[in-house]
């Protein structure tokens, strides 16, 4: 089977150096794995799950998140900005799943000796497929769970309609999971940033790609705005970020900010209706959560070298999101409901047209 094209393989530009899979699994140890749910007319949903060091590794990161605008839900972050750390894998749903998706994480520590400490608070996020998937319905079940957890793997990552993304709808095209990265020179470190998201907002007419306003000129099939500006917006999107950058939690926290900035260059304006909920972490200074008689030995870079992480950031979300669009394919879904792709070939067009296509 023909792999699927990526935004670079359109002939748009980024900035930035990618790594070898421009995607999140470029940090070292991080592995992703995705159960997608489609059934008969009205099921059009799944789950992600990220684990930061492995599914069969259960060391803390320290990790920090920041709600942007905080219409959604993200478990497990009361426990974050306590403790500093994220204890376990990451999953990401829909709205109605969070609960369901949550304790199978639970079950599955358990069965496999996967806790840091007794307990665990999982780290559970979610944006809302009601459109084209029956959210009431609770169609992930505990076996989906399970089966994204033990498949994770690091290397090329599907995208588009899979896992959490599956039923997701993106600017009026349809959404869901996208993924980059960014590799640093080797003046500032040489470090790896990762990103992963859910896409599951916007409006057509702020759809921008590499500065272009696409969404403007692509303006057919949008089912809610009809191509105009209602100024309104609605739908969320959950970002993760990992990195192998020695980093703390307060510096985490400013990391997880910098993926405000990837959104809004896609266009994203983060409206009232919108769950934009972003988490850090890093993979660095591995062993420091475990209790010893003796302190911890920490690593951390110091904040005035936080600038090319801050950049790396906004231009991974960037591309993550715009890879998340080229990626999907149209879907039919609950009400038959049709929501079409981003068409490559007038998006080429259009950003010919602003001098901004690169081609062979």
């Amino acid at each position: 089977m023909k792999p699927k094209p990526r935004a670079r393989d359109l002939g748009i530009p980024f900035e930035g150096t990618p790594g070898k899979f421009n995607a999140i699994s470029d940090v070292a140890g991080v592995e992703v794995g995705y159960a997608t749910v489609i059934k008969g007319h009205s099921a059009r949903t799944g789950v992600t799950v990220i684990h930061p060091r492995g599914k069969r590794t259960h060391d803390p990161v320290f990790a920090s998140w920041f709600p942007l605008n905080g219409n959604g839900e993200m478990t497990g972050t009361a426990w974050i900005d306590e403790g500093g750390f994220l204890e376990g894998p990451v999953g990401i749903t829909n709205t109605h799943n969070v609960g369901i998706v949550r304790d199978a994480i639970i079950h599955w520590q358990a069965h496999n000796d996967a806790f840091f400490q007794m307990w665990s608070c999982p780290v559970v996020a979610e944006t809302a497929d009601g459109w084209l998937n029956d959210m009431n319905s609770f169609h992930v079940k505990p076996g989906h769970v399970v089966s994204a957890l033990e498949t994770a793997a690091g290397g090329e990552l599907a995208e588009g309609n899979v896992g959490g993304g599956t039923g997701m709808i993106c600017y009026e095209f349809k959404g869901g999971t996208g993924t980059s990265s960014r590799i640093l020179p080797e003046k500032f470190g040489s470090y790896t940033v990762g990103v992963l998201v859910q896409a599951n907002f916007g409006r057509r007419f702020q759809l921008t790609v590499a500065g272009a306003p696409v969404g403007q000129h692509l303006t057919e099939n949008s089912p809610w705005s009809n191509g105009e500006n209602p100024f309104l917006e609605q739908g969320s999107i959950i970002v993760i970020i990992a990195t192998d950058a020695p980093l703390l939690p307060h510096q985490l926290k400013r990391i997880a900010k910098r993926a405000t900035v990837g959104l809004a260059r896609t266009g994203g304006m983060a409206g009232n209706g919108s769950g934009d909920i972003f988490l850090a972490f890093s993979t660095a200074n591995q062993g420091v959560a475990t209790s010893t008689p003796n302190p911890a030995e920490v690593k951390m870079l110091p904040n005035e070298r936080l600038d090319p992480l801050f950049w790396a950031t906004a231009y991974a979300t960037e591309e993550a999101i715009i890879n998340a669009l080229v990626a999907a394919e149209p879907m039919t879904g609950r009400n038959k409901l049709t929501i079409t792709a981003l068409p490559h070939e007038p998006l080429r067009q259009v950003l010919k047209r602003y001098n901004r296509l690169v081609e062979d």
